[in-house]
């Protein structure tokens, strides 16, 4: 499983480097006119953040068995789609009770974040 997170990370990775750059360009009118930049930024910046880490994420399952490890994983995929998600149809399309989905990116993420701990606290070296 350590390469599908690798490629999903790398994957998330690049396609925040692309909305990134669309946002910046092609968007830049739009959201600012509306006061919705900064949330645009932040979906690309936490995307990016944890595309990164499943990348990592990738690379410690090859070191450390642990069922967290793939736990992490898809947490960090459903945290990428909910929070960020949520922030780039909130942004783009004024979606507003997209809002009420992105705290569940959150919890998302954070989860991920305990259990790559519990991972590394408790996992069995390989």
């Amino acid at each position: 499983m350590e390469r599908s997170w690798i490629v999903l990370g790398a994957l998330f990775g690049g396609l925040a480097v692309a909305l990134g750059a669309f946002g910046s360009h092609a968007l830049k009118a739009t959201l600012d006119a509306n006061g919705r930049l900064d949330t645009y930024q932040t979906a690309v910046q936490y995307q990016m953040f944890h595309a990164l880490a499943l990348v990592a994420l990738g690379l410690l399952s090859a070191h450390i068995a642990a069922p967290q490890i793939a736990w992490a994983g898809w947490l960090l995929v459903l945290g990428i789609i909910l929070f960020s998600g949520s922030l780039y149809l909130l942004s783009i399309f004024n979606i507003r009770w997209m809002g009420t989905i992105t705290p569940l990116g959150g919890e998302a993420f954070l989860l991920a974040w305990a259990f790559i701990a519990w991972a590394a606290w408790g996992g069995t070296q390989i």
